[in-house]
């Protein structure tokens, strides 16, 4: 029996020929694709619409295209923003930044830290007020974490848009933040949406690095990822 490999994925496989060219329905496809993930990129945060409290931020790239073109700028406060952040003693601090897709931010965003707020409520977490970020990277966090004096932080980014993913989601916990932490030092949980990792896989896998992250005062490659519990 045939089998139709577009029956399982979104990648673009099995897309057919005319003579040596792409049929005219799967270039209109992919041009469709190519612009959503554009959009994406230059989509603009908008705060107020996510519906919760928080304190407002921006990272020292001006705007958009600069942000674009600088990613250290992304990657560090504005002196007006860290003027704003006063420290505390917090066992975890969250911070919501645009990244490449403010799409991502809007469409997930909310209902991940829905998702997770039952799991925390049961355990003992004094939290950080919620920040956003605006034109922020991921290393942004660990300056966040620093100033509010949060022993770990999660930053909840827009990824690089895909031409099949354009409102992707991304979650980056780091124990001990402080700005010059690497990849290394941080777990990642990528592809939140809708047809990714479901809110609830994700908020429970965040939980768990969360827990980890306390109980070894440590993040990333130390933590193991093969003892999560498969859900």
């Amino acid at each position: 029996m045939a089998v139709n490999l577009r029956d399982f994925t979104p990648a673009r496989v099995g897309l057919g020929r005319t003579g040596h060219s792409l049929p005219t329905a799967e270039l209109l496809r992919f041009q469709l694709d190519h612009a959503r993930a554009r959009d994406a990129v230059y989509e603009e945060l908008d705060p107020p619409s996510l519906g919760l409290p928080h304190l407002l931020l921006r990272s020292a790239a001006p705007d958009r295209a600069t942000y674009l073109r600088r990613p250290d700028l992304g990657r560090r406060l504005s002196e007006p923003s860290r003027a704003l952040l006063a420290k505390g003693d917090y066992d975890a601090a969250f911070v919501i930044a645009d990244g490449l897709s403010a799409r991502a931010v809007h469409c997930h965003a909310v209902p991940l830290l829905e998702a997770l707020r039952g799991l925390l409520a049961a355990e003992d977490w004094k939290l950080a007020p919620l920040t956003v970020v605006l034109e922020g990277r991921v290393a942004i966090g660990d300056e966040i974490g620093e100033l509010l004096g949060a022993r770990l932080v999660a930053i909840l980014i827009g990824e690089r848009p895909g031409l099949t993913s354009p409102d992707s989601l991304g979650i980056y916990l780091t124990w001990a933040p402080r700005p010059g932490r690497t990849d290394a030092e941080r777990n990642c949980i990528s592809n939140v949406r809708t047809e990714g990792i479901s809110y609830t896989q994700a908020a429970h896998h965040l939980h768990f690095l969360m827990r980890e992250a306390r109980l070894r005062k440590l993040s990333g490659v130390g933590v193991a990822q093969k003892s999560l519990p498969v859900r």
